[in-house]
Formats: structure tokens, sequence, C-alpha cells
């Protein structure tokens, strides 16, 4: 099995594990950045789950930080919220951490337990889409589903 189908698979199984009954989808374009997933699933631009890996400065602990489409996270914000200063990880800790590469970062099905931050925004809608484990694959789910699937902290991030 590929690269590329194993992490769409793991991402399914760890859906399927949650109870909820939610279905990976692979889309016939790239969705690699949150303008191209909403173009391609038909959704506003807020619809769609950013998958942001910080690092912790002092600490070198990864955060999963789950952004609306549209916005950008506030480091200020999150450093107070996280205690500590962070950075954008770059993309060799972002695969070890998640198991996943860049544009393609589930929020689920990761290689670790990652401390989760999502955005206060998300919860303004009635269903939501997020990665899959690729650029090409993704996941409609409600934003309750993600705060259980993810035990996230839902905060004001942007």
């Amino acid at each position: 099995m590929t690269e590329k189908s194993s992490g769409v698979r793991r991402v399914q199984e760890a859906l399927e594990r949650s109870g909820f009954s939610l279905k990976v989808v692979e889309l016939p374009t790239s969705a690699h950045t949150a303008l191209e997933a909403a173009n391609a699933v038909g959704c506003q631009l807020g619809q769609i789950v950013k998958s942001l890996v910080f690092r912790g400065s002092s600490s070198d602990t990864p955060y999963l930080v789950l952004v609306s489409g549209p916005n950008r996270a506030d480091l200020d914000l999150l450093e107070k919220l996280l205690g500590e200063p962070v950075q954008m990880a770059e993309a060799k800790f972002v695969r070890e951490v998640t198991g996943f590469g860049i544009g393609g970062v589930a929020p689920i099905g990761l290689s670790q337990s990652i401390l989760t931050v999502i955005d206060r925004d998300l919860l303004e809608f009635d269903y939501i889409w997020a990665a899959a484990g690729t650029p090409r694959s993704v996941f409609r789910l409600s934003p309750d589903e993600l705060q259980e699937l993810t035990a996230g902290q839902v905060a004001g991030i942007s």
C-alpha cells in the first residue's frame, strides 16, 4: 500500500473507531490549501479546518491548532494559552509527530497524542471539512464531533 493510501486508511479507521459514521472523501482535485478545499467540496472558506502544527520553543512540544479557513492563528494568543513561546513547525517535525505531510494533516489518526486547540470560529457552522491524510482527501463533520474526536480546547486564537 502506498504512503498516500495508508494515511487515508489510518484516518478512516480512526473515524470508524470513534463511533461516528463519518467517511473520507477522495477529491479529483487538490485540497492542499483551504481555498482549494472549499472550492472542491463546495462550501464556505470558513468551513475548512486548517490543521497547523506548532512547536513549543522551550519544551519542543507539538501543538495541533485547528483554524477556520480564512483565519490566521495569532501567536500572542496561542503563546498565552499554551504557556510558552511557539513557532510554526517545519515539515519534517510535522510528519514525525502527525504521520502526515503538510497539506494533508488530519485532526485524527495522528502518530501520537497531541494537545489540540480549536478555533472558536469553527463552531459557527453546522458542519465543517477537515483533511484526511493527503491533500486530496477530506471528511465532513460537525464542530461538536471535531471537539469530541480531538479532545481539543476551543479558544479565540485568531
